[in-house]
């Protein structure tokens, strides 16, 4: 792989040698280290810890359903345990579970193989019950390991009214099992939990947003170019910046980054970043492709987000409580074979997966629609198997249209809304097609759907850089999150697919460049269980 040149040629070069192939996996170990294995939880020896209460299930009283009206969630005021729900809502522990000896933890926020790259910090002003700085998130625990301290100066001057939720990846985390593949996986997880940070705000009445900024100033602000809190761990433990969200009542009145940053950028830090591996399997691809889609303090983003209001008749209000689906969500490992749903109910789904003006998840993102869906419909009640596809903006309808297989009908079910861009391209039974693509996993056969985000792809990153990459693996990481929720509520299981065969998939749908790319695979339906594992409390501590 390049190690120099364009960034975006590097980039082009990393997602064609990381795609799966019918006959041939992307690089990776093959086979588990368990001696090697990371430590999930990120920790800073020395720094003091504020430990939160378990306050999500009496703040948060609001029907999921509610979630996404506007307006109808009252906003609670800041305070330490408000800010203590959010973070148990978006990147606590949802349970454990326990088979024999071993046990593992499950979180709010999926990720690939559960195995958790993403860490989470806040940065407040001084509010009841916290003081002013920069916190890092320990979710084992539910507490607040307090990075910075602010003396002298309050930062409510430069966050009026919000805070701000950091997050970056730590990509050996997921290389220890996926190898060089692992950098799409971090992605995923980190857009994953972008939206779950605004299901979790919009629980609370709140807004998020993702603020447009470099990674050299994330870095700075919270504290991961400091040398002295990651001495003494190896390069593969250190974090790499993903993104700041700016949260609070109203989303705060914008911050000015510059000045946040000179602010934090001197005075005491403290705690040391613990060791996760005591020893590691280098990726240079994953080095290469992570110094290539730096954002840089140039890039910058500049579109309209302005969509058209959907009809609300289109979803059935859940009438159970937001806490309840955002805690029960899980990866279904195995699905029946056999459940079907309703098209009211599918096509509620997929209203979901539109972006809509001041409407959660997708007013968290920074720019209008560039994945569409090509979606194997199995067991739809009223809307016959076949290959369909839902495409997320008018622009792209005609984009994509051309870049499809021209026997494709482009046919509207009938019943189907009007406000959904959703066609029929070909009629018939597609369950093992879904699961050879998927890696040959059966779970892409046996649901309901399943689907693959098509993302519109190299003219994107070469319109807007290299770095732009990665919010595309974002946006379809949002994507799962509102699958996964919408799952939940209409009574079934979702789960995200990693795995697939890229180029089996595009074949498929008779696309035949990088003009589009699919970056993520999802399926639905009836879950298993697997009896032989104990379900545990999230926290051994009470409410």
């Amino acid at each position: 792989m390049p190690t120099s040149g364009n960034p975006i040629d590097v980039v082009l070069d990393y997602h064609a040698r990381t795609k799966h192939h019918l006959h041939r996996f992307a690089a990776s170990s093959g086979y588990l280290d368990w001696d090697t294995q990371p430590n999930p939880f990120r920790s800073f020896e020395g720094a003091e810890r504020i430990e939160l209460p378990l306050s999500a299930e009496r703040l948060a009283s609001a029907r999921y359903s509610d979630l996404y009206d506007p307006g109808r969630v009252a906003a609670l005021p800041l305070h330490s345990d408000s800010i203590g729900a959010l973070l148990e809502l978006a990147l606590g522990l949802s349970a454990w579970k326990e088979y024999e000896q071993t046990r593992w933890a499950l979180r709010c926020n999926p990720s690939s193989g559960n195995l958790h790259p993403t860490e989470g910090y806040v940065v407040v002003p001084t509010i009841p019950g916290l003081d002013a700085g920069v916190y890092h998130y320990l979710s084992r625990d539910h507490c607040l390991e307090r990075r910075r301290i602010v003396e002298g100066t309050n930062l409510e001057p430069l966050l009026t009214g919000s805070f701000l939720v950091g997050l970056s990846s730590i990509h050996w985390r997921e290389a220890w099992k996926y190898g060089e593949r692992a950098f799409r996986y971090c992605q995923h997880d980190i857009g994953h939990a972008i939206a779950a940070v605004r299901y979790a705000a919009a629980a609370l009445g709140w807004t998020a947003r993702i603020i447009d900024t470099s990674d050299s100033a994330i870095a700075d602000i919270l504290g991961l170019s400091r040398k002295e809190s990651f001495s003494g761990i190896a390069a593969p433990d250190h974090e790499h910046p993903d993104t700041l969200l700016l949260v609070g009542p109203a989303g705060g009145a914008p911050v000015d980054i510059e000045v946040l940053r000179n602010l934090l950028s001197g005075g005491t830090w403290t705690g040391r970043a613990n060791s996760l591996s005591p020893d590691h399997v280098p990726w240079h691809a994953i080095d290469v492709v992570a110094e290539a889609t730096w954002r840089t303090e140039g890039a910058q983003l500049s579109d309209s987000l302005e969509f058209a209001a959907l009809p609300t008749e289109s979803s059935e209000p859940s009438l159970l409580s937001a806490v309840k689906i955002i805690r029960q969500r899980r990866s279904a490992v195995a699905l029946d074979d056999s459940t079907s749903i309703s098209a009211k109910t599918f096509y509620g789904m997929l209203a979901r997966l539109m972006p809509q003006t001041s409407v959660p998840p997708w007013d968290v993102l920074s720019w209008p629609p560039y994945l569409h869906c090509g979606i194997f419909v199995h067991r739809v009640a009223g809307l016959e198997p076949g290959l369909y596809v839902l495409i997320r903006n008018t622009d792209g309808h005609g984009k994509l249209k051309d870049a499809l297989s021209p026997d494709f009908r482009f046919e509207r079910p009938a019943g189907c809304p009007e406000h959904l861009l959703f066609f029929k391209l070909v009629a018939g039974d597609f369950r093992q097609q879904a699961q050879v693509i998927s890696c040959r996993q059966k779970i892409a056969g046996a649901g309901a759907f399943s689907l693959g985000m098509i993302a519109d792809f190299e003219g994107s990153i070469r319109e807007r850089g290299a770095w732009w990459y990665r919010r595309l693996f974002w946006e379809a990481g949002v994507l799962g999150q509102v699958l996964y929720l919408e799952a939940e509520a209409a009574g079934i299981r979702g789960t995200g697919i990693g795995c697939y065969f890229d180029d089996a998939f595009h074949s498929l749908l008779g696309l035949r460049d990088n003009q589009f790319q699919s970056l993520y695979h999802f399926t639905a339906g009836g879950p298993l269980e697997d009896t032989r594992l104990r379900t545990l409390p999230a926290y051994d501590r009470p409410v």
